[in-house]
């Protein structure tokens, strides 16, 4: 079995959690750049995950604070639906990856590592980049800094209309 080092993965695992939601954002945007937020729309917006599985993985998020796909009004839940076909464009776009994997874990069972704001996973796939297990279990290669992603990905946000 060959071991597979991704250790940029321990300051999540054993780094402080905030006391506050990490996806319940301030009002305004001046920290949107540091947070990775590419993108604000009017019930949703998108950010990077700064720990991420893949190069590009973006998360589309309600602002509202609910944990269940079962919460959200049908605007926010057509909204958020809206931004990851958006992103999913942008992604083959900017990365021109072979596959997308798209998905929602909902509780802690389903593996959310954060359960309690609800977020739709993409993240960009290429042909032999790594399994899906890699995915779950952790492990990782990002070719690419995580700033020079966000600034990949910045100009294509910055022309969607709201």
């Amino acid at each position: 079995m060959k071991t597979i080092h991704a250790p940029w993965r321990i300051d999540y695992i054993l780094g402080p959690k905030p006391d506050t939601c990490v996806f319940c954002l301030p009002e305004g945007t001046h920290e949107d750049e540091k947070r990775c937020v590419l993108h604000r729309a009017e019930h949703c917006f998108v950010i990077m995950n700064i720990f991420p599985y893949s190069n590009g993985h973006l998360m589309v998020t309600p602002f509202r604070h609910v944990s269940n796909i079962t919460e959200l009004t049908a605007e926010e839940s057509h909204e958020v639906m809206d931004y990851v076909q958006k992103c999913a464009f942008i992604l083959h776009q900017a990365f021109k990856p072979h596959g997308l994997n798209i998905g929602v874990n909902i509780g802690e069972a389903a593996g959310a590592g954060i359960r309690e704001h609800l977020h739709v996973h993409l993240v960009p796939r290429w042909n032999g980049d790594h399994s899906f297990m890699a995915v779950m279990s952790e492990t990782s290669v990002l070719p690419e800094h995580l700033r020079s992603t966000y600034e990949r990905l910045k100009p294509y946000f910055d022309n969607l209309q709201r």
